[in-house]
């Protein structure tokens, strides 16, 4: 996963500044829910922390918060009870947007590939994972890809700014980057919707390790596919130990509902 890109004010910052000593020694933290409601605290590191620098001011961000936290600004406002922090995400949902240059998207669900022209306003429907989800002026749901954030008016990181992630391989970190895999239509990574069937290891003679995954898509025929698994592959050979990865699209068993996860089912309201 990208490290996103996060703008602290000159105001936030000295306010940082101000509360960044406390006794327990924990370092600052931004959480981004679903509904995109966004959460400032002092906390521990986790180990899959995202940790973005502003210029001094270190942030720490679990996964599915990071993955929709580019773009973020942080400032330290007057309001009617003092000074707050306010945050602003340009990611959020029902955002409008006029494209800056021409794009490619993707249509959904079909998975045609489509223009989308400088000076159109879409609204944006999804951001999560690094791509983005946005409903043209004519209805139609398309995906735009990380590569071309800039047309949404958000800055896209160069691959030379992308930490390398290190240490010995663990499967853990196989499955951490698949919960950032998100289908366009659900704002719920696919392994706590169930469409990853299998994933597996196997050390390579040549030294690393060869990654196998199965995953299905959540109607028959869906043309999103390939899209979903080209983002699986490319995320997770970024995981340290990872020499190859092999990502198949398999139709049976059938997906369907009951193979979501509990938190899926709290998130979709589906009790």
């Amino acid at each position: 996963m990208r490290t996103p890109i996060i703008r602290v004010s000159d105001s936030a910052r000295k306010a940082f500044q101000d509360a960044s000593v406390n006794p327990a020694g924990d370092s600052l933290r931004v959480t981004i829910s679903p509904s995109f409601e966004n959460n400032l605290c002092f906390g521990p590191k986790a180990e899959s922390d995202i940790v973005v620098d502003c210029d001094g001011i270190m942030i720490l961000l679990d996964p599915p918060s990071a993955a929709g936290a580019d773009g973020l600004s942080i400032d330290f406002v007057d309001g009617p009870n003092g000074f707050v922090f306010k945050i602003e995400n340009p990611n959020k949902p029902g955002t409008l947007k006029e494209l800056k240059r021409d794009c490619e998207a993707t249509l959904i669900p079909s998975g045609e590939r489509v223009q989308l022209s400088q000076g159109k306003r879409v609204v944006l429907t999804q951001a999560l994972g690094g791509s983005f989800t946005v409903k043209t002026e004519v209805g139609q749901l398309v995906r735009i890809a990380e590569r071309d954030a800039d047309a949404l008016g958000l800055e896209v990181t160069q691959a030379s700014d992308v930490p390398v992630e290190s240490g010995p391989f663990r499967l853990e970190k196989v499955i951490e980057k698949l919960k950032t895999v998100f289908d366009p239509e659900i704002p719920v990574n696919v392994v706590d919707l169930g469409l990853v069937y299998a994933c597996e290891a196997q050390p390579l003679p040549e030294g690393g390790y060869k990654v196998e995954i199965k995953m299905s898509m959540t109607a028959p025929g869906c043309g999103m596919g390939d899209v979903l698994k080209e983002d699986a592959r490319s995320k997770v050979q970024t995981v340290p130990g990872v020499a190859q990865v092999d990502v198949k699209i398999v139709w049976e068993p059938p997906w369907d509902p009951s193979r979501m996860s509990e938190a899926a089912r709290l998130q979709l309201g589906m009790y």
